[in-house]
């Protein structure tokens, strides 16, 4: 039981470093600059309903993490 905790675990944070380095960044920097006009002029829907999908995947492999971490230090006794 402790090892598939253990896996798990391990998989969890893979995809959460995964899915965090494909966040965009607040400060976009210069390519934010130059396409920003872009957005502007014709919308950015697609990016915001990805952003928004992100975020949410974020926050359940957060959960996730959490509680797997704590099932494994439990386990660990």
């Amino acid at each position: 039981m402790e090892v598939f905790f253990k896996i798990l675990l391990i998989i969890f944070s893979l995809g959460l470093i995964g899915v965090v380095l494909l966040q965009k960044g607040k400060s976009a920097g210069l390519s934010g600059a130059i396409t920003g006009g872009a957005e502007h002029l014709f919308g950015k829907q697609k990016a915001r309903g990805l952003d928004l999908f992100l975020q949410r995947v974020t926050v359940g492999l957060a959960v996730g993490f959490f509680l797997l971490a704590l099932a494994v230090a439990y386990f660990m006794e």
